[in-house]
């Protein structure tokens, strides 16, 4: 029976247990597809990647990111985490910077200090969300007629939809109900307000994938990746910024954004939680 390196890891906080956790086969060019979408099944977790050997020259390695759904494009702590797991495996970039090959195409990823980021994909849809829709999502997150303050389309290539609540207690307060969020990715946000938020962030994000293994998500790179844009874009955010994310279950995720002219880079530390070997 082959066997392959297995790592299991911890993004978007530098401690075990506190982040989004991500498995990661490396080595998986024999796998079929068959057999990666039911390892993914087997771990419930949000997401498990699988890494392969580019197709693209460019690009320094192949990534495939399975939720217990589906196989996702992109995805943003998988692609942090899987480019932490490539590294320690010896993985050597062409360049100063990572390329990562996956459905969506390639992208950068750099290296920060201890940390990774790795530049926004750009928006499959974006634009207002129509009024039934929006009503939909309200009435499935439990808030009370007028509590959406803003909303937009910010998938690149997950489904995300973002909403914007007035205050971060707001958000943690929010207690869905995902029999009506069925096939809907949401993301719940509002500005923290240093007066009387005892946080060291300026967003606080609550992720919802109603149906998946995991339905809240702890700490969302594909979710911060577009609403940063839709943020940044309308002027509501500063140039760079830190959101808080998983406070509501437990977690302590810090994803870390920063436009640096037209570019825009989501970043945050990985900490290796398992290391070991895989039988399928």
């Amino acid at each position: 029976m082959p066997t392959f390196d297995f790592k299991q890891l911890d993004v978007f906080s530098n401690v075990a247990l506190k982040g989004n956790p991500l498995a990661v086969v490396l080595g998986a060019d024999s796998l079929s597809d068959a057999q990666m979408a039911d390892f993914a099944r087997w771990t419930n977790l949000s997401e498990t990647t699988f890494l392969l050997t580019p197709r693209d020259p460019r690009a320094d390695y192949r990534v495939r990111i399975f939720t217990t759904l589906q196989e996702l494009p992109f995805a943003g702590h998988p692609t942090l985490g899987s480019c932490h797991a490539w590294l320690q495996a010896g993985g050597v970039p062409h360049g100063e910077e990572i390329i990562q090959e996956c459905e969506i195409g390639l992208v950068r990823i750099r290296r920060q200090g201890d940390e990774l980021a790795f530049i926004a994909p750009p928006l499959l849809r974006s634009g207002p969300v129509d009024a039934p829709l929006l009503e939909r999502v309200r009435l499935g997150l439990g808030l009370v007629p007028g509590a959406i303050v803003r909303s937009q389309w910010v998938d690149n290539g997950a489904g995300w939809l973002a909403v914007m609540l007035a205050d971060r207690q707001q958000v943690l307060a929010v207690q869905p109900d995902f029999s009506q969020l069925l096939g809907l990715a949401v993301g719940v946000i509002a500005p923290c307000n240093p007066a009387h938020d005892d946080v060291d962030a300026q967003f606080e994000v609550r992720a919802f994938v109603a149906g998946d293994g995991a339905q809240e998500d702890p700490a969302t790179g594909s979710l911060n990746a577009g609403v940063a844009q839709w943020l940044l874009g309308e002027g509501l955010a500063p140039e760079r910024y830190v959101v808080s994310q998983g406070t509501a279950i437990g977690r302590a995720g810090r994803i870390h954004v920063e436009r640096q002219g037209d570019e825009i880079w989501i970043g945050g530390a990985v900490a290796v939680c398992i290391t070991g070997r895989l039988q399928l």
